[in-house]
Formats: structure tokens, C-alpha cells, sequence
């Protein structure tokens, strides 16, 4: 038995050893370049989130193709590519063969963007950049795209963006994997500006705003038929809403119950359209007393006219037909709409 724990000691110690060297090792390949710099393009957090992924599409930025790798293996000075131009500005590939030692790509082809000719730029310039990075493997016809997520910002103290780790050479090099075909290898960039946005939609929700009761007396309501009918229009917020019942009843409610609905119309002019949140108290209003019949409805109404949202039984038709309860007066009816909460969008500047 002792000597069982003596080798779990020993085992435990190697293990331990072997974690804190692995440990030291990927500290020092981050501290050991570029990775010292804010928002650097080989940190713990970029390193841990880049992300491989095979597409078909090529780069929509830059290829670069060589033909002849071999001539090149091996050789630790950079290939920079011709100036090229993407999304309003010039840049440059810079590829390491044989990874750039300075960035943790020893073992590992490295691949940058570099912006050029950024003398003409205002002063304080800086341009945000969504940046991916490809090899190409023709053996599957598909390219493999290399990005961490996070947005480049390239101003005029740095001016390059990359990985040092874009590919390990054991895989590169590996003619099982097919990024290398007669001697052919290629590789590319997808150059994305990321411009801040300068307005936003602001949905803002208002308390009992103004002009917020619509009520519709429905004269001669016995000689009414079974289909729907419809208030006119009115302005609360930046909509226009409606009142709606059919007097014979609808869905579940009918025909023993009397419903009424909220419809979202229209928008008032130079409104921005989106929908519109709307929270209403339905009243059927008795003319003899204070005891309406009230529900209340909160919904989001879509863009489009005709939406409605409500009861199919705010009363029932024996109830409302009891002349002596007092909703039914003199053949008419009266409905009250309160809009206790509507949503009004703005474009604002952020």
C-alpha cells in the first residue's frame, strides 16, 4: 500500500509539473510580441476564441496565391503582398511561412492585414475592422476562414492585424489535408468596416397620454345586423386605433355574449411605423350608474391595419337586453376605450 501512494505522489508531482510548464509556456508566447497590446490580435481571450471554420465562398477582400511553395519553406523573413483596396482603403497581406516567432507562431503559419497610405487620413484617424483571414484547401473546395470575434481597430499606432497562429504547420503541411496542391498554396482576407452607428430607434412607453378616452354611443342597436361594426378612427400616441363588435356575438361568446375589440389602424403622418404597444381599459358603460363593465388588454399590434385584440364577452345579451341594469338605454349602447399605456418610436441620435 505504501508503495501505491508513493508512486500517486510521484505521478501527482509529474502531473503537476507538466500543467505549470504548459502554463509558463502559452504566458510567454502571449507577452512575447504583439499580444501586449490592447485589444492585440494574440491574447489569452483572442487565442481561446478564435474560431476555424471551412466555407465555400473565396475571401471577398484579397487572394494571395503561391505557386511554388516549396521554394519558400522554411524561410522566416515575411511574403507583403501588392496594396489592394477594400472598403474605401488600402492594405496589404503579410505572411510568414514559418510563423512569426514574435507573435507565438513558431510551429504555425502566420497571416496579418497591414493598412497603407494613411497619410492622407485626418488626423486621429482610426478605422474598426471585421477581419477574417483564409487558407485556402482545394482538396475540399472550400476555404478555411479564420476570425476571433472581436473588432480590429486599426489607427496610426497600429496598423496591423492578424494571427499568429492561423494554421499549424503540421496540418499545413500535411498533404492528407489538401491545403497544399502541386506545390500551390493560397490564402486570403475579408476585409469588413464596422461603422458606429450614429441614430437609433428608441421605443418609448407613455403613461396615460393625451386625448386618451374614445367614447362611441351606438344608437338603434336592436335594428342591427350580424356583422361587425366599426367606430371612427382616433389619434392616440402616433397611431390611429378603432373601437369593433359585432351585436350578434363572436367566437366563443356567441350569440350569448356581447364582445368588443381595440383595433390598431394607421399611422399619423412622418411617424416611424413599428408596432406599437397598446394597453386599454374596454368599457361597456352603464347609463345609470358607475358600474361599468370593464376589461383591461395589453398587447403589441403589429404593423399592419386591421389588427384587433379584446373580449368576446364583455356582457352577456340577457344581462345587456335587462333594461333595468342600464347599459341598454333608449336602444343604444355606449362603449369607452382608456389607453392607459401606449409605445411611441423615435430615431434619435445615440
Amino acid at each position: 500500500m505504501d508503495g501505491q501512494k508513493w508512486s500517486l505522489g510521484i505521478i501527482s508531482l509529474a502531473f503537476l509539473f507538466i500543467t505549470c510548464s504548459s502554463a509558463e509556456l502559452l504566458i510567454q508566447q502571449v507577452k512575447g510580441g504583439r499580444g501586449t497590446e490592447f485589444n492585440s490580435s494574440y491574447s489569452i481571450e483572442a487565442n481561446l476564441g478564435v474560431t476555424r471554420v471551412l466555407r465555400d465562398e473565396r475571401p471577398s477582400s484579397k487572394i494571395v496565391t503561391i505557386a511554388g511553395y516549396s521554394v519558400i519553406k522554411g524561410r522566416g523573413e515575411p511574403y507583403e503582398s501588392s496594396v489592394f483596396e477594400a472598403a474605401g482603403y488600402k492594405w496589404r497581406l503579410v505572411l510568414y511561412v514559418t510563423g512569426n516567432q514574435n507573435d507565438g507562431g513558431n510551429g504555425y503559419i502566420s497571416l496579418y492585414v497591414r493598412m497603407e497610405e494613411t497619410e492622407s487620413l485626418p488626423y486621429g484617424w482610426e478605422v474598426n475592422v471585421d477581419l477574417k483571414l483564409f487558407v485556402h484547401n482545394p482538396k475540399q473546395h472550400k476555404y478555411l476562414a479564420v476570425t476571433d470575434g472581436l473588432v480590429k481597430r486599426f489607427d496610426a499606432a497600429k496598423k496591423e492585424w492578424g494571427f499568429g497562429q492561423l494554421i499549424a504547420l503540421s496540418t499545413f503541411e500535411n498533404t492528407n489535408e489538401g491545403y497544399i496542391v502541386q506545390d500551390t498554396c493560397s490564402f486570403g482576407a475579408e476585409i469588413l468596416i464596422v461603422k458606429p452607428a450614429e441614430q437609433q430607434e428608441k421605443v418609448t412607453f407613455i403613461s396615460n397620454p393625451p386625448d386618451n378616452v374614445f367614447t362611441w354611443k351606438i344608437l338603434r342597436f336592436s335594428t342591427l345586423e350580424d356583422k361587425f361594426y366599426y367606430s371612427d378612427d382616433f389619434l392616440v400616441g402616433d397611431r390611429y386605433w378603432r373601437l369593433g363588435f359585432n351585436p350578434k356575438g363572436d367566437g366563443g361568446g356567441r350569440p350569448h355574449a356581447l364582445p368588443i375589440f381595440l383595433f390598431a389602424q394607421g399611422f399619423r403622418p412622418n411617424a416611424v411605423a413599428t408596432n406599437t404597444w397598446g394597453a386599454v381599459n374596454l368599457r361597456l358603460k352603464n347609463q345609470r350608474s358607475s358600474n361599468h363593465r370593464q376589461i383591461y388588454s395589453a398587447a403589441w399590434y403589429p404593423i399592419r391595419s386591421g389588427y384587433g385584440v379584446g373580449v368576446n364577452n364583455i356582457i352577456l345579451q340577457k344581462d345587456l337586453k335587462d333594461t333595468s341594469k342600464g347599459y341598454l338605454v333608449n336602444d343604444a349602447i355606449i362603449f369607452e376605450a382608456e389607453m392607459v399605456k401606449v409605445s411611441v418610436t423615435n430615431i434619435v441620435p445615440v
